[in-house]
């Protein structure tokens, strides 16, 4: 199966090489390319997965049109010809697909993470205090409980390292009241619409992070990618039970399967055998099919 680890556009002045992501200036915009790399606890592994990339762009351009009534976000188009750039066009075979162009905007240096169910690092902190980010909870949840209503639980921004939870209160002392409570009623309302529709198609989102900047004439807006299996917990209805964790159609299963040999968290990550590879193709291409709809190969 066919992958793309990185991109090298000599034409185009590359902005940043993030952990999946190659982004490229095109005047006032910007050109974001989704590899295949992955990440895992904040350490991009040496192997890629195929047609990943391909699927974060799919999945990202259909949350924001799906969300579009009621957040702005900062997509123009994903379509090589609608791009009006050579650099670009001449590399079309392999851009085709996982490339957004987008407006270029300032970014909130938070992320922004609403959970509607109890895991991962949230079932750790709840484990010990009872509440996630100075949000107090019932008592008595169990790991995989859906909470009582969503929790807006925010983190750092993290660009080496691990991000980490912070209070609301930090979130405001960081970018302001009236953005901190904007950016929060923001997230709650894609989250709700975006899980009630998942659901129907068979996929509990158990969790999910995004990303918000302001524009030149100071809209907040929707950035980055939203709802995939990279920023998000998908877990299939069907096998749904609390108190344990959950399958899922995202990179929970590398993480769990690096948990499993006991690797420290710290570069240099460990090869990926083969099936575990082809594995987690294979999820992330059945959540796109559930979701959209659509094949994608």
């Amino acid at each position: 199966m066919k992958q793309l680890l990185i991109t090298e556009i000599p034409q185009l002045k590359l902005c940043n090489r993030g952990k999946v992501r190659d982004i490229y200036e095109i005047g006032d915009n910007l050109l974001i390319i989704a590899s295949d790399r992955i990440s895992a606890f904040d350490v991009v592994l040496s192997d890629g997965i195929p047609y990943k990339g391909m699927v974060l762009t799919g999945l990202s351009e259909f949350w924001f049109t799906y969300t579009s009534d009621i957040v702005e976000n900062h997509l123009i188009t994903t379509q090589i010809d609608r791009m009006n750039n050579s650099a670009v066009s001449q590399f079309s075979d392999i851009l085709q697909g996982r490339s957004m162009l987008v407006k270029k905007v300032k970014v909130f240096p938070v992320e922004c993470v609403v959970r509607g169910y109890l895991a991962g690092s949230g079932w750790k902190e709840y484990q010990k205090t009872q509440a996630i980010c100075g949000v107090k909870l019932p008592a008595g949840l169990n790991e995989s409980d859906k909470l009582p209503e969503p929790i807006f639980t925010p983190s750092t921004k993290a660009t080496t390292g691990h991000d980490e939870n912070i209070p609301f209160s930090k979130v405001v002392d960081q970018i302001g009241k009236k953005y901190a409570e904007e950016l929060r009623e923001k997230s709650m309302k894609v989250y709700l619409k975006s899980s009630n529709y998942a659901r129907e198609k068979g996929i509990i989102i158990c969790d999910t992070k995004f990303e918000w900047g302001v524009t030149a004439d100071n809209k907040t807006i929707l950035i980055d990618e939203a709802l995939t299996p990279d920023s998000s917990r998908f877990w299939p209805l069907e096998d749904y039970q609390p108190g344990k964790p959950q399958h899922s159609y995202d990179k929970q299963f590398i993480r769990d399967y690096l948990e499993g040999i006991r690797w420290n968290k710290e570069p240099p990550p460990p090869a990926l055998p083969p099936e575990i590879i082809q594995k987690t193709s294979e999820k992330y291409l059945s959540a796109y099919k559930a979701l959209t709809g659509k094949r994608l190969i």
